[in-house]
């Protein structure tokens, strides 16, 4: 930031335009570590939540050939009244419902985001407990995503859940938060979902093994394995 403040030089990133709000006086003039916090915010939201959310779609799917299928299904479907190099369009996003039934299972059972913090802007009582104004919550989304009660079987794979009513029926949906807090780039984040699985599940290829014919489709391997690290709290 420093560096960009003290050089003549003009870019067209976010930091560049986060700083330009400086130069006006009707902006809000946002210090350095909202600054700084903004910044790693918008890469964590916009590049691990829906490249980790892909990568966790291919494994369940892998995982669950029906769901595979049906997938498939519907894909061919929208590859087969287009020309072989025509691009997907929104009306065929839109019609891509059993996708976003996929996406939104892969969000539940992985949840990226374990949860959000909130502040209460007046006294509220919940469940006969009285949190009081100015104190800060955690909701913690993943447990909501393991509720038996909201989700029958909560640990299986089962997109078709889904499809039984429409999302806006479901008011503990908070795969993307909620209220005016509610994710702007749902929408974004769920087409590039789409967008990478109409091009993963359409390029299938037929192998021929001891005499059989065996639907071949891309699957995604870890060569070096899965890192973890382990600490004590």
């Amino acid at each position: 930031m420093e560096d960009r403040r003290a050089s003549k030089e003009s870019h067209t990133d976010m930091l560049d335009a986060l700083l330009k709000n400086e130069e006006d006086p009707s902006k809000f003039k946002m210090t350095d570590d909202q600054i700084f916090d903004l910044l790693l915010a918008i890469l964590y939201a916009g590049y691990e939540t829906v490249s980790t959310t892909s990568m966790m779609t291919v494994k369940y799917l892998y995982d669950h050939p029906k769901a595979l299928q049906k997938l498939r299904e519907e894909h061919s479907a929208i590859r087969n009244a287009k020309g072989p190099d025509d691009p997907i369009s929104w009306d065929d996003y839109k019609s891509m419902e059993f996708t976003r039934a996929v996406i939104y299972e892969t969000m539940r059972l992985s949840t990226i985001v374990n949860g959000v913090l909130r502040k209460t802007t007046e006294d509220m009582e919940l469940n006969g407990y009285l949190i009081p104004k100015g104190w800060k919550i955690y909701v913690y989304m993943r447990e909501i995503n393991y509720d038996p009660i909201l989700y029958p079987d909560p640990y299986t794979f089962n997109p078709w859940r889904w499809l039984e009513k429409n999302t806006d029926a479901h008011r503990y949906f908070l795969l993307f938060g909620g209220g005016t807090r509610h994710c702007p780039g749902k929408e974004l984040g769920t087409v590039e979902i789409a967008v990478f699985l109409h091009y993963f599940v359409t390029r299938y290829r037929w192998e021929e093994i001891d005499g059989n014919k065996i639907l071949k489709f891309p699957r995604v391997e870890a060569p070096n394995g899965l890192r973890i690290r382990i600490w004590e709290r």
